[in-house]
């Protein structure tokens, strides 16, 4: 098949890698977003996705928006192909445009293009946790699997037909790792679906429109950490966490991020740190957790039997919401 691809971060990177090392297709051009600012030197980034494919020597495409024509005459001035990009498209008479979180809707004039569709590789077991965070949604919700389906893409917000990939057991695994195990479920099970939907044959399934649930993106104010929160909360915003929403707090004074943590089978004050030996307990609504793995504000990443050293001898034994916060979030509600 001859195929364009669509996509942004890690999560697309395995499909990407799959299609690439196959002899029975071939990646016409890979689309991606633009180059983002980030990091204080606020230098431009490339995408994870571009950096690959521009290293496998593709050509690589970053339209600001794949809807707005405005944008698109406007951008032909400086790069004709950006600007001819369904035009383009159609020229090379794709047979399949492949889309691995790729960030954007595909308009009707995009949809059109290739002779089998447009194919979504969407890490949620569909119709649950359509949209943009569907493994930090189902973390949250306390779902007990996370799973991966490939998708026909409609103008809707993931309405198209769908092919459940695979599930795994969410367990006490963070964002990262449930994403990089779908993501290898999503290339594996795509490369299978691929000549099956050539020849016809790849069973599609209608979405049921009563098990419809959402997964909007995720703010930071949702993996804030607080006294308040049952452990199981507590475990669940550590594991939702990712660079973008970390799971932040201040414990004796000082700012940081908890990576990782598990529950203790102990019962303290509400806000109360305890610190023994080589261990930290935060005190919730019910039973506390034990600190695994911190981010210090400013610092490297470390154990929490590291970063207690510093903490023996504190006057505040205590922990509770960012201050910023105070304003915005109950300390112990």
């Amino acid at each position: 098949m001859n195929i364009v691809f669509m996509g942004s971060p890690s999560f697309a990177l395995p499909a990407l890698d799959r299609l690439a090392a196959s002899p029975d297709h071939v990646i016409s051009a890979v689309y991606t977003r633009p180059d983002a600012v980030r990091g204080r030197g606020k230098a431009l980034v490339p995408s994870p996705v571009k950096e690959v494919a521009e290293r496998r020597g593709f050509p690589v495409r970053t339209p600001r928006t794949l809807r707005d024509a405005a944008v698109l005459s406007e951008l032909a001035a400086f790069a004709p192909d950006v600007i001819c990009v369904v035009e383009h498209l159609a020229s090379l008479a794709l047979d399949v445009i492949i889309v691995a979180a790729f960030g954007a809707l595909l308009t009707r004039s995009v949809l059109d293009i290739p002779r089998f569709g447009c194919l979504n590789i969407h890490g949620s077991l569909l119709p649950r946790w359509r949209g943009a965070a569907p493994v930090q949604r189902a973390i949250l919700n306390g779902d007990e699997l996370a799973g991966v389906c490939l998708m026909q893409m409609e103008e809707g917000l993931d309405t198209g037909a769908y092919h459940t990939l695979g599930a795994v057991e969410i367990a006490h695994k963070t964002t990262e790792e449930l994403l990089h195990e779908l993501a290898e479920i999503g290339a594996d099970g795509l490369l299978e679906a691929l000549p099956q939907i050539e020849a016809g044959t790849y069973e599609w399934f209608d979405q049921d429109a009563e098990l419809v649930t959402y997964a909007e993106k995720v703010s930071k104010d949702e993996t804030l950490l607080r006294p308040g929160l049952t452990n199981a909360e507590f475990l669940r915003r550590v594991q939702a966490s990712s660079h973008r929403t970390p799971s932040r707090c201040v414990i004796c004074g000082r700012r940081v991020t908890i990576l990782r943590a598990h529950p203790a089978d102990i019962i303290l004050e509400r806000g109360e740190v305890v610190l023994e030996k080589k261990h930290i307990y935060l005190g919730l609504k019910g039973r506390a957790v034990e600190i695994d793995e911190v981010k210090p504000e400013n610092k490297r990443v470390m154990s929490a039997q590291a970063w207690i050293a510093g903490l023996h001898g504190s006057d505040d034994l205590t922990w509770g919401v960012l201050p910023e916060y105070y304003h915005k979030l109950p300390v112990y509600g």
